[in-house]
């Protein structure tokens, strides 16, 4: 099933994510609708806080990335095959010198900024049967997992930029929490939710 995206302004946003467990309910009903969800939206990454739900999920899969021929064979073939879920992730380390990558969120539709991150991930988390991983990611599968890995941590990339940044894009920001914006799938704005 296909959830609305929560926009940006809403406090679900800005909550830090609590780890899960097995039992968590429904828990493969959520999967399965978060992956739905992710690519109804075109995206290549989806954590749980924007689907309104404050608990450490998030999902990657980099395939749309595959068809860039800016990237080495090798690495369109890494973002080709490159699809996981990542539960109670907590990142251990980044390296590097960090390089500017234009982002953008399906929370905060119609604005993309450059976003500057350490090239090197190291990240211990669950999978979807709660098996436990240390990993280390580098390249455009890192900075894809330190976007969703933001999330529930409560940051957006917006947080991200600097403060002329923030300044010239503010006005479009508040509107996108008054849901005067467009996407081409269903999102939950802060203005509906206090509605009910």
């Amino acid at each position: 099933m296909i959830l609305p995206v929560v926009a940006y302004g809403d406090a679900v946003l800005k909550k830090k994510a609590k780890n899960i467990t097995p039992e968590y309910p429904n828990f493969s009903d959520l999967l399965e609708n978060m992956w739905e969800t992710m690519y109804g939206a075109h995206g290549v990454g989806l954590a749980a806080p924007q689907i309104g739900l404050p608990v450490r999920i998030f999902l990657v899969d980099t395939t749309p990335f595959a068809d860039d021929e800016t990237y080495s064979e090798e690495e369109q073939q890494k973002l080709a095959s490159f699809k996981k879920v990542f539960i109670n992730a907590e990142i251990l380390e980044e390296e590097g010198e960090e390089w500017a990558f234009s982002e953008g969120c399906l929370s905060i539709p119609g604005i993309n900024e450059d976003v500057f991150r350490k090239p090197t991930v190291t990240i211990k988390y669950q999978d979807e049967n709660f098996k436990e991983y240390t990993e280390t990611y580098d390249g455009l599968i890192a900075r894809v997992i330190q976007h969703e890995y933001d999330h529930i941590e409560g940051i957006l990339f917006t947080d991200k930029l600097s403060s002329l940044k923030k300044r010239l894009i503010k006005g479009k920001l508040a509107n996108i929490s008054k849901g005067k914006c467009s996407a081409d799938y269903r999102m939950r704005f802060p203005a509906m939710s206090k509605k009910r």
